[in-house]
């Protein structure tokens, strides 16, 4: 009995996979790729419109009066389904010396278009330009919004209005 050995035909090189090259580096780098992020982040900015007396800049803003202003602005571009739209209060920081008053806020991403389109458009406050208590109206800037609150907390949010 003779036996043949049948030789299979050479796999191309590119369809082989080639071991990876050593890394010079000590510590390995790690890459990971996040396709759908559930939340967007946003940090808003409560800002006044004159006339204003002194003592509405300087009172801290608290977070029952901060999600009124929210669901106003929410209710007044979407209606009742805006009202609707999860929205976390992360942090509320206490104005400074440039009378900011700046929130930390969560929305689910598919939200996020509606609730920046609602709270860069909304202006509340008093029915007139300004009450007996001088408070005058309010409205949200939005300063910064991304996938990742770290990437926001670190940046100033400028590169958002870049052109």
């Amino acid at each position: 009995m003779s036996t043949t050995s049948q030789s299979h035909p050479a796999e191309p090189e590119s369809a082989k996979r080639k071991a990876p090259t050593e890394q010079t580096s000590s510590t390995p780098t790690l890459t990971f790729t996040t396709r759908n992020p559930l939340w967007t982040y946003l940090k808003l900015q409560l800002t006044h419109q004159p006339p204003v007396s002194q003592s509405t800049l300087t009172q801290p803003l608290d977070p029952l009066t901060a999600r009124t202003y929210l669901s106003a602005a929410l209710n007044q571009f979407l209606g009742l389904s805006g009202t609707a739209i999860s929205i976390d209060i992360l942090k509320i920081e206490p104005s400074t010396g440039t009378n900011a008053k700046t929130i930390w806020i969560r929305v689910p991403a598919p939200d996020a278009s509606a609730v920046v389109a609602a709270l860069s458009s909304w202006v509340g406050g008093s029915s007139s330009s300004g009450d007996a208590n001088g408070a005058g109206n309010v409205a949200w800037r939005v300063c910064a919004k991304g996938n990742f609150l770290q990437a926001l907390v670190n940046g100033s949010g400028a590169e958002m209005f870049v052109p």
